[in-house]
């Protein structure tokens, strides 16, 4: 068989195939030449210039920085009785991120651990404010024998831990909780505003923080400085050792200048009534007793309040949230008076001396102001008119003086104005002017002021609305001679280890320049309400000579031509009783302002209350519980019974809110 040789043209197509696979071998060449180039380049930039990033990246791969939160600082009262302190507890804790199946998961652990509906309600709002990788708590306090069953089946449940935690109680439920406050979870908003601040680092791992009152205004010194821990792990994220760690600082005690047994005894004799008292020491500023009555337990608000809680918190006619002593606005009625006849004075409207016929009503522009019924006093002077609480007296110095007159005098006292004090929340109340009235109504029919407007504002009544740690702080500036210090509710802040205590920087007093003969005479006008005027019965064998005055407000207005019927109106609508008190007379140790609030003339439910109080700090002397009682009634008058000392009167027992 003869072989035929392939032809030129089949030549030339072989050679053109082998030139294109050459030129793919070429090219494929040149690619993975660069490829290797790239990996080089690439290898070099992580090994040379990203070395100590890469590496620090691989040593957090290993290792954990854990926040180590500090013990929460107590609050004690002056006598170092703690009104808020910490327990520790085991808590059932849940990392939502963890758990594929978070009811099926709950549900099997209700199995081993009693997790009640209010129990599932506060984890789903606690889990709604908070991350998903953040361990939340579906039970606190376990008990030993729920610890155990859990521990022993803790392989079924990843994700789901025990947690040793501190808690913070409030021994004495209920007293001064208006004052001490409360803490509780942080929610997004808080979170926000902490991660701006410039200590938020300082809050990694805190969940709780101050709420209200003392708790909220000293957070910062209450909460200490967060520690560090440095573990290293496993490749499951389990801490396997420690290796190096900052131990955190307890946050610093905080001690109040109120005295929590005078605290207690003035909650007691308020009993179910509605009222506010504010007691402090007219020469440093410093607050005795805060009172708001009804109160409530902070212990409630630590974990998360319930929805039932919440309810008959917030939706009570009595509003037990409310802080009366800080918030709460009321008319002064007659303990206004003393102020108006200092003001008449300080501006030379009207001398001491003057006499005004009080033939028991004052006519102005037609309408008719009425005075101690129809009676009347007779002629007054400036020290009568205090004692008898003459309200034609001052019906006519309103009208001399005019709003703006009065408004500036009593301003400096402190009315309608914020005191400073180191509660956060206080309101303003209203001093009224022509210029508040022009900026408060939008309707110009509105704005103007009117004449007849003025006379009620002599005795305490109209458009005044103040506080009772603004009436309890400008009766303390009278006490003082015209020093008008700012009110303080923490004395002192006391180091949680060492214990040495460095008081807060006082604020220096402003000295409002009183003529001296001026306080004099209201001091002589005050004194003789206490002796011989509407508060003599209740302060009738006290061993120390107080000064004072009594005051009833009205809460409804009442038509010129209508009498004050108590039995006509809802309870609520009924006059509060007021007043406001000094004692020792000659030289000042504790200055008040209380509000009963519904409860009628004051000289019937609130000096009652002030004299106890003076008897207890001045005296030592605790009232009798017969005569606790009949003042919760409002039937008392000069103590009854066989009196105590604070000694023989025990606080509530501690007790944990379950």
């Amino acid at each position: 068989m003869s072989l035929s040789l392939p032809s030129l043209a089949e030549l030339r197509d072989t050679q053109a195939e082998i030139q294109r696979f050459r030129q793919r071998v070429v090219v494929t060449q040149l690619f993975v030449l660069l490829c290797f180039v790239l990996l080089v380049v690439r290898l070099s930039y992580l090994q040379i210039v990203r070395h100590e990033d890469l590496m620090e990246q691989a040593e957090n791969n290993r290792t954990s920085v854990v926040p180590t939160v500090p013990p929460r600082g107590t609050i004690l009262d002056r006598n170092g009785v703690v009104l808020a302190s910490n327990y520790s507890a085991y808590t059932l804790e849940i990392t939502p991120s963890k758990i594929a199946d978070l009811e099926a998961t709950i549900n099997e652990l209700s199995e081993l651990v009693d997790i009640q509906p209010k129990d599932r309600r506060r984890f789903k709002r606690v889990r709604e404010d908070s991350r998903s990788f953040d361990s939340l708590p579906i039970r606190t306090r376990l008990t030993d024998e729920e610890v155990a069953r859990f521990s022993a089946q803790r392989y079924r449940f990843p994700g789901v831990e025990i947690k040793a935690r501190l808690f913070r109680q409030y021994p004495y439920s209920e007293l001064a909780s208006h004052v001490i406050g409360y803490i509780g979870r942080i929610n997004a908003r808080e979170k926000e505003r902490i991660e701006e601040d410039d200590d938020a680092g300082n809050y990694r791992g805190t969940e709780y923080i101050g709420k209200l009152g003392v708790e909220q205004r000293y957070e910062r010194e209450l909460h200490g400085i967060t520690g560090v821990n440095q573990v290293e792990t496993s490749a499951g994220g389990r801490a396997t050792r420690s290796l190096s760690s900052r131990p955190a600082t307890p946050g610093q005690n905080v001690v109040l200048s109120i005295d929590i047994h005078l605290q207690k005894m003035v909650e007691d004799l308020f009993g179910t009534r509605r009222g506010a008292l504010v007691a402090l020491d007219p020469n440093t500023g410093e607050i005795l007793a805060f009172v708001s009555k009804p109160t409530f337990d902070p212990n409630l608000f630590v974990e998360g309040i319930d929805v039932e809680s919440w309810q008959t918190l917030n939706e009570s006619l009595d509003k037990p949230l409310l802080n009366r002593a800080l918030r709460g606005t009321y008319p002064p009625g007659s303990t206004y008076k003393p102020f108006m006849a200092l003001g008449a004075l300080n501006t030379g409207k009207r001398s001491a001396t003057t006499v005004i016929n009080d033939a028991g009503s004052w006519t102005f522009g037609g309408h008719t102001f009425r005075s101690h019924g129809d009676s009347g006093l007779g002629g007054v002077d400036m020290v009568r008119a205090i004692t008898l609480s003459s309200n034609v007296y001052f019906y006519s110095l309103a009208n001399e003086m005019g709003v703006d007159t009065i408004h500036d005098f009593m301003k400096p006292l402190g009315f309608g104005q914020i005191t400073g004090i180191d509660l956060p929340g206080e309101v303003r109340g209203i001093l009224p002017s022509t210029d508040w009235k022009r900026n408060y109504y939008k309707k110009p029919e509105q704005q103007k002021w009117y004449a007849g407007e003025t006379i009620s504002l002599g005795i305490g009544q109209g458009y005044n609305a103040f506080t009772m740690l603004q009436l309890a702080s400008a009766t303390a500036t009278v006490a003082s001679g015209g020093l008008k210090f700012t009110p303080r509710v923490v004395s002192a802040i006391q180091d949680a280890l060492t214990h040495v205590q460095s008081s807060v920087a006082d604020t220096a007093p402003v000295n409002l320049g009183y003529n001296p003969d001026h306080i004099a005479v209201v001091r002589n006008g005050l004194v003789g309400v206490v002796t011989s005027g509407t508060s003599a019965q209740v302060f009738a064998g006290a061993p120390y000579l107080s000064a004072g005055k009594t005051g009833t407000a009205q809460a409804v207005t009442i038509g010129q031509k209508d009498k004050y019927n108590a039995a006509k109106l809802s309870e609520h609508q009924r006059d509060h009783a007021l007043y406001m008190a000094y004692a020792p007379a000659e030289s000042p140790k504790i200055a008040l302002a209380v509000v009963v609030e519904n409860a009628g003339f004051g000289a019937v439910s609130a000096a009652p209350i002030a004299r106890r109080v003076f008897d207890y700090w001045l005296e030592g002397i605790y009232p009798s519980e017969d005569d606790i009682a009949a003042t919760q009634k409002g039937q008392s008058s000069r103590p009854i019974g066989t009196p105590r000392t604070k000694q023989q009167v025990p606080l509530l027992s501690t007790k944990i809110a379950n």
